[in-house]
């Protein structure tokens, strides 16, 4: 069934990001793509936008020049690793820019404009360090940062026909899991066996977007393969 509609969707040149563009063309969303790099996506309902999303003033006026959004993902991600002894104030800084700044920047004009439409969904795309990991606070802290976030919209907009929620997964099979700052701590694999897939993560984000969805907001889902199961 074809949607109608525009769908701003951050970090659509890799991963997370790409995937949710793909499946939302194939669903008939007019997608709004917003990165720093190249999305490599051909496709008549795709507009590529280059922003630096670490700059909170672009990121503003790149949303406000999209206009119309009926649907808000934010999947663009900066990753850092480190334990304690070596955290380092610039990391947490550029984490913070991409994953929570940014979306602030974006969501306090679209969010507005969607209730005024009486119509508006906004998934951010979160990750299970937002419960805690060792070694990972600076992102599990960004992370955990967006569920807070996600939860105070979305009860100010509860009436209005939108909603907010948050898709945190474990780790997923994207280029991330080749950052070489990442071989002295790898990933960790979920207990089904195999990492998860970034069509899985764009599967669930196309349900939220839909009307079944209409009653769900407000909610951290966690698609981790068991790896939140303690």
């Amino acid at each position: 069934m074809s949607n109608e509609g525009t769908a701003i969707v951050t970090g659509t040149s890799s991963g997370i990001g790409k995937a949710i563009a793909q499946t939302l063309l194939g669903e008939g969303w007019r997608v709004v793509g917003f990165d720093i790099a190249p999305s490599g996506i051909a496709h008549a309902a795709f507009d590529a936008v280059r922003v630096d999303l670490s700059d909170g003033a672009a990121a503003e006026a790149a949303a406000a020049k999209a206009g119309g959004a009926r649907a808000l993902i934010h999947a663009a991600g900066a990753a850092r690793y480190a334990p304690l002894g070596d955290l380092r104030p610039a990391d947490s800084e550029a984490i913070w820019r991409v994953h929570v700044e940014a979306v602030v920047r974006m969501a306090n004009i679209v969010i507005p404009a969607m209730a005024a439409r009486r119509f508006g969904r906004v998934v951010l795309i979160g990750s299970r360090a937002s419960q805690g990991i060792a070694g990972r606070s600076q992102y599990g802290a960004a992370k955990a940062a967006l569920v807070g976030l996600a939860r105070s919209w979305a009860a100010e907009v509860v009436a209005s026909g939108v909603t907010v929620n948050v898709v945190s997964p474990a780790a997923t099979q994207t280029a991330m899991l080749d950052d070489p700052a990442r071989k002295a701590d790898p990933p960790q694999m979920p207990p089904i066996g195999r990492y998860i897939r970034p069509d899985e993560i764009a599967a669930t984000v196309s349900f939220l977007l839909s009307p079944a969805a209409a009653t769900i907001t407000g909610q951290e889902i966690m698609i981790c393969g068991g790896a939140s199961l303690g």
